[in-house]
């Protein structure tokens, strides 16, 4: 598979999306996110996201009082050996704020993409098509990826 090729030994910055499209199994997504949580599983590269993708894939099933699912995303964000989760600090807040301005992106997305870039990840995994726009890493479209 030439995406799992492309990502060997690099770093991949997790967006929210792909994580509620992997765990609560999107049928449109199921095969390509599979296979990429399997190579990540074993350490063929590695995900790293924010603690923005965790509040935001909490909402959710915190809201229709799903336990099951809030600790299935819980252990996969916080205690996977292969997902490298990242802090929010004042350096990423200035950076997603520089983003903001440039780009004119919403505050969850500048902060991921702050979080990004402060990490060193080399490709940004969304489904947002709006990120296409940032030039300053490589972003990857979940859509475009099962066309190729």
């Amino acid at each position: 598979m030439g995406i799992i090729k492309k990502l060997k030994s690099k770093t991949v910055f997790l967006d929210t999306a792909p994580l509620i499209y992997y765990i609560e199994e999107n049928r449109n997504y199921s095969s390509i996110l599979n296979k990429l949580f399997l190579a990540n599983s074993k350490g063929e590269f590695l995900f790293q996201t924010s603690v923005i993708t965790l509040l935001e894939v909490l909402v959710l099933p915190m809201r229709e009082n799903e336990q099951q699912l809030v600790e299935e995303y819980q252990n996969i964000l916080c205690n996977s050996p292969s997902i490298e989760i990242i802090d929010l600090t004042i350096d990423i807040a200035i950076k997603a704020a520089s983003l903001r301005a440039k780009y004119g992106l919403k505050t969850p997305d500048s902060i991921q993409v702050a979080t990004a870039l402060n990490a060193s990840s080399e490709f940004f995994l969304t489904n947002d098509i709006r990120l296409k726009a940032i030039s300053e890493i490589e972003i990857l479209i979940l859509d475009e990826i099962i066309k190729e």
